[in-house]
């Protein structure tokens, strides 16, 4: 059975495709569902695991964490304000996230939304990697129908959601969130329907499992 992991631009439809898709392969959509394992294996909120996985790790951030490993007497007179220096929750819950995605991966037949999936399945055969997008204005008026913001503050969120997105692949994996290449399918819902996407992704997913590896 096929794996389909779906990266999506924000506002672009990811979960609204993901479920189409889905009910054709009676298969179940990994999403949400992948934060709330991750928050529960550590007994945190999902809502926390979420912020802190899919922000980036800013400059000032990577440079406390490399004054943990400095040689004794490099940057005396300044602690890192962190309890453990050496502990790192975020790598711990990349970690995590990334195993829970091999963990539903080895069972086939489901459909993974974000978190790098196609990234950290990249090798696995008969994987179907999809990207979704669409225009600015098409984005903007189906998530401020979605969030109830003004269209500022939607365009705000939006690129900021994006940006982090963007961040997160190239810091973990060293890739181009965008970059074509990266997948089999590009699908721009501002020209077709969810349900067209959803065809589409069906069709290159069942080729994409009877190829032999």
């Amino acid at each position: 059975m096929p794996i389909v992991t779906i990266s999506r631009e924000y506002g672009a439809g990811g979960s609204s495709v993901a479920g189409l898709v889905a009910a054709e392969l009676k298969a179940e959509v990994v999403d949400k569902k992948l934060v709330e394992e991750v928050a529960a294996r550590l007994s945190l909120r999902p809502s926390d695991v979420e912020a802190e996985i899919e922000r980036p790790r800013g400059l000032l951030e990577r440079l406390v964490r490399s004054f943990s490993v400095l040689e004794p007497g490099m940057g005396a007179g300044w602690q890192p304000p962190y309890p453990d220096p050496l502990y790192d929750p975020r790598k711990e819950m990349i970690g995590l996230t990334e195993s829970v995605i091999k963990e539903v991966a080895a069972g086939a037949n489901v459909v993974i939304v974000g978190r790098g999936a196609g990234f950290v399945l990249h090798d696995r055969p008969g994987l179907f990697r999809v990207f979704l997008r669409a225009p600015d204005a098409v984005k903007v008026e189906t998530l401020m129908a979605r969030l109830g913001l003004s269209e500022a503050e939607t365009r705000r969120k939006m690129h900021e959601t994006d940006s982090n997105r963007a961040a997160y692949i190239k810091q973990l994996y060293g890739h181009d969130w965008c970059d074509v290449s990266e997948y089999d399918l590009i699908v721009n819902t501002g020209r077709v329907s969810y349900e067209t996407a959803a065809a589409m992704i069906l069709d290159g997913a069942r080729d994409a499992a009877l190829t032999p590896a």
